[in-house]
């Protein structure tokens, strides 16, 4: 890899850059080629600048030999010197005896980047990689990074289409010790080419923020993703105001010396966060003259001298899991980063913002041309603000889905779909986040005091919470005027048993249902204790059967392999794979005896997210289904398995609406045949058995440095290769997306009406729910018992790909998706709450009623936006 490192702190100097140089022998010796272009000085805090009208001019720095200790560690008495040497001309002869020579330049880190880019070093292969670093100093919090020329430097190179790393060492004290700067120096270049080789390649990262904590056995210690804290300067600010001396007021300190004196100050400020700080001798601010006018303005010069104090207390009181947490916990922290300002308020895109209306009526025009027929945007299509609802009533909304990722989403869709003048949101408590299972909320307690008297007998409610603590009785009683958020009971397609049941009982009076091609044959049981296992299998003859005939099968590729799964578990826990009675068997006693070490309460941990083991309440009921095999691999995905998640709507009783935006989720490794085994591959410790890394794609399983780009868009993805859909279409992702849609919309409907004991929808509640597809390459057999010949089963089978249904998950984890497509989920919000304020809260009807005027499809289409109705049935609860 030819990499091209630049830094904002400048050439190697034990005061200022003592870093740079031993990063760029541990690069070397990793075996990438490295060019060098630094600024010729300090430059710190210069974030993405250009000098505007600079002539820049480059000098030529050759570092020590690999024999002397690296420049900017200070030698001890008897070592040689280590400082380089600085000339004015390149060295022009090639050859093994050519000195390794740097370029430094008087521009700033962003001017590194371009020349190191488009001239110094065009001559070598083509760069690879812009590493901007090691920063004298931690990078980490917003107040931080803002300024950063490290930062700088990498995003300059990520405008320049070349991947960027800014990578800073925090440093939490003066002793410089050169073994710790060794290992860091290893560790970064371990991190480095990680990222390097996991980079996306959907272009959802630009550039990443790695900041690497000067710590003994740092190489040791995790490496996490971590948001950037968003922090502010404080009262103390960046400046202190002095005096002027007028016989000293050309003095200057040179720029190094001023930014060790910072540094020093830094260390202090750090010790000290704790503390008040001490005042500073200037003016209050707004304070006036005992005059009418405001204070005069007092001649002084203000100092560079920035309040550190202000970014550390600011970590001390943010919650964990930001970078400057990170690095004070002693990990390193990576940040992904796009090279753009992080945009906000969403909702608002697209829209015209309104002014006050001028003082003249009179059209403003230039050269007598209307300004409205200059714009060079096409005029607004969508809706500039929520348009008026009913008669003007006001909807009461209690809005806390206690995930913090979700929530703030939640908001912003409420309030882009409501105008501000009929909201009004309800608070728990005062002073309270959340409602909770123990203090479950109470909305007519919200309500009273609240809502006028005059509308308080049957005021518009909308309850967006936790399954726990919704109000069902509330919103039983005033079913006319309270939508909630989720249905009482929806087992029938929740709990993996109950969803088998479901689509068995459809199938078997429907055998043409598309739900017996879409859906694996399905066996259920029941395991109280390990010994019984042979004994709970009585009644699953086909995978008995399956099992049996496998055990003759010397060649593991030509057995049928299954999948176990806990019934009641979720986040990919539990999930096993087998093709013998002796593997399942090995799986249960596992299980067992690790629940018996564990004692009464059980191995599971609820809480991690990476934890596959099994909470003992959840070992009983199971399920288990022919593996599918093989999955759909596309191109520019390293080879790796990967499922669908799509966000499902299901309004009233009962509408079905499909979110056209769905994602994909990868595995942590390359896809294998289950055959091909690892040591203790199924997740029992020293068992052999099919690499779980290869086979589970629910990212939850995924420490965070495996995770990379594991979540992308499914629309973003390539086409397969050598497929054809066989309805004439050359897009196979049209293809699964259809039947996606047709199995979606079954699936509730036989919930719905095959099972309306355990799936009970009703008018007055809406639900979001996550639905998981897994695309086999290659025609099915039909899934059921019994094949069917139908019409539909024959189509599928003609398919060249198969979205088989996996399992249906109520309030989904969103967080899933990750920061970096944290907009799909907005989107998904967006149109779903556009969708329950306008047809269930107030009443509008849209195209898609039965009783709907003609007409109005636009209308309709609008309302929807990314969502698909797949399935609307009447069960006579509207």
């Amino acid at each position: 890899m030819h990499i091209l490192v630049v830094n904002d702190d400048g050439p190697p100097s034990t005061s200022s850059s003592p870093y740079v140089h031993s990063l760029v022998r541990e690069l070397q010796q990793a075996g990438h080629l490295v060019s060098v272009c630094l600024p010729h000085t300090q430059r710190s805090w210069i974030g993405k600048a250009h000098i505007i009208g600079q002539t820049v001019e480059p000098t030529y720095y050759r570092p020590p030999p690999p024999s002397v200790l690296p420049a900017g560690i200070a030698p001890q008495d008897g070592e040689p010197d280590n400082a380089g040497t600085l000339h004015t001309r390149p060295h022009r002869q090639a050859g093994d005896d050519a000195p390794e020579e740097w370029v430094l330049v008087n521009g700033t880190p962003a001017s590194c980047v371009q020349i190191g880019l488009y001239h110094v070093f065009r001559e070598r292969p083509p760069i690879d990689l812009v590493l901007s670093g090691p920063n004298f100093g931690r990078n980490t919090t917003a107040v931080f990074a803002l300024s950063s020329g490290t930062l700088g430097g990498a995003l300059e190179a990520a405008t320049c289409n070349k991947p960027a790393i800014a990578l800073s060492y925090a440093f939490f004290s003066k002793n410089h010790d050169r073994d710790i700067i060794a290992e860091a120096s290893r560790h970064s270049v371990r991190v480095v080419e990680a990222l390097y080789k996991q980079w996306p390649q959907d272009r959802s990262v630009d550039l990443y923020s790695v900041n690497v904590p000067l710590v003994a056995g740092v190489s040791t210690h995790k490496t996490v993703y971590a948001s950037i804290l968003q922090n502010y300067w404080r009262e103390g600010g960046c400046f202190v105001a002095e005096d002027v001396v007028e016989d000293d007021a050309a003095a200057a300190s040179a720029t190094d010396a001023e930014e060790e004196k910072i540094r020093a100050s830094e260390q202090q400020q750090r010790a000290a966060a704790g503390g008040g700080s001490t005042p500073s001798a200037t003016a209050t601010p707004g304070k006036t003259t005992p005059s009418s006018g405001p204070a005069p303005i007092t001649h002084r010069h203000f100092k560079w001298q920035p309040h550190f104090t202000d970014v550390y207390r600011s970590v001390d009181e943010a919650p964990p899991g930001n970078d400057g947490w990170a690095v004070r916990e002693g990990l390193t922290s990576i940040t992904p980063l796009k090279a753009n300002f992080f945009q906000t308020a969403t909702h608002l895109h697209e829209t015209e913002f309104q002014l006050d209306a001028p003082a003249s009526t009179q059209p403003a025009t230039a050269a007598d041309v209307p300004l409205s027929s200059l714009s060079i945007a096409e005029p607004a299509t969508k809706e500039q603000a929520p348009p008026s609802l009913a008669s003007g009533e006001t909807l009461y909304a209690l809005v806390s889905y206690e995930d913090p990722y979700v929530q703030p989403i939640i908001l912003d869709a409420l309030k882009a779909a409501v105008p501000e003048s009929q909201l009004q949101l309800l608070t728990a408590a005062p002073g309270a986040t959340a409602p909770t299972a123990d203090e479950p909320v109470s909305l007519q307690a919200l309500l009273d005091g609240v809502v006028a008297a005059e509308t308080a007998s049957s005021p518009k409610i909308l309850q967006i919470t936790p399954y726990e603590v919704i109000d069902f009785d509330y919103a039983a009683s005033h079913a006319a005027s309270t939508v909630i958020n989720s249905y009482i009971i929806r087992k029938a397609l929740i709990r993996k048993h109950f969803l088998a049941n479901t689509v068995e009982q459809w199938v078997a009076k429907r055998p043409q249902s598309v739900l017996a091609s879409h859906v694996k044959r399905t066996e259920t049981f029941e395991v109280d204790y390990a010994e019984f296992l042979d004994d709970a299998l009585v009644e699953a003859f086909d995978m008995r059967a399956s099992l049996d005939a496998n055990e003759a099968m010397e060649d593991e590729a030509d057995r049928q392999w299954w999948i176990l799964k806990p019934s009641m578990s979720d986040r990919g826990q539990g999930i096993r794979l087998f093709s013998t009675m002796d593997e399942l068997q090995n799986i249960f006693d596992g299980w067992e005896a690790a629940q018996e070490e564990a004692g009464d309460e059980g191995f599971g941990d609820e809480e991690d997210d990476h934890n596959d083991a099994v909470a003992a309440a959840d070992l009983r009921h199971f399920v288990a289904q022919p593996y599918i095999h093989p999955p759909l691999l596309l191109p520019g995905t390293d080879r790796r398995k990967f499922h669908i998640r799509v966000y499902v709507l299901c309004l009233g009783a009962l509408r079905v609406y499909v979110h056209r935006d769905m994602l994909a989720l990868f595995a942590a490794t390359a896809y294998t045949p289950p055959w091909v085994t690892t040591a203790s591959g199924d997740g029992e410790e020293g068992s052999n058995g099919p690499d779980l890394a290869a086979h589970l794609t629910n990212t939850c399983l995924q420490d965070e440095a495996d995770k990379g780009d594991s979540v992308r868009r499914f629309w973003d993805l390539e086409e397969a290769e050598g497929l054809e859909n066989s309805a004439g279409s050359a897009s196979i992702k049209d293809a699964i997306f259809d039947q996606i849609c047709r199995v979606t919309g079954e699936v509730f409907e036989a919930a719905a009406v095959a099972a309306p004991i355990h799936f009970q929808p009703l008018s007055n509640a809406f639900e979001v729910y996550g639905l998981d597809f897994l695309v086999s390459a290659g025609a099915p057999a039909s899934s059921s018992s019994s094949a069917s010949t139908s019409a539909s089963a024959t189509s599928a089978a003609t398919a060249p790909v198969t979205a088989w249904l996996l399992e249906v998950n109520a309030f989904p984890d969103f967080r899933q998706t990750g920061t970096g497509l944290q907009d799909v989920v907005a989107q998904f919000w967006a149109d779903t709450l556009r969708l329950v304020v306008r047809r269930q809260v107030f009443g509008q009807a849209s195209g898609d009623d039965a009783d709907g005027e003609a007409g109005g499809k636009e209308d309709e289409e609008e309302e929807r936006g990314g969502l698909v109705l797949v399935k609307d049935v009447a069960l006579g609860r509207r």
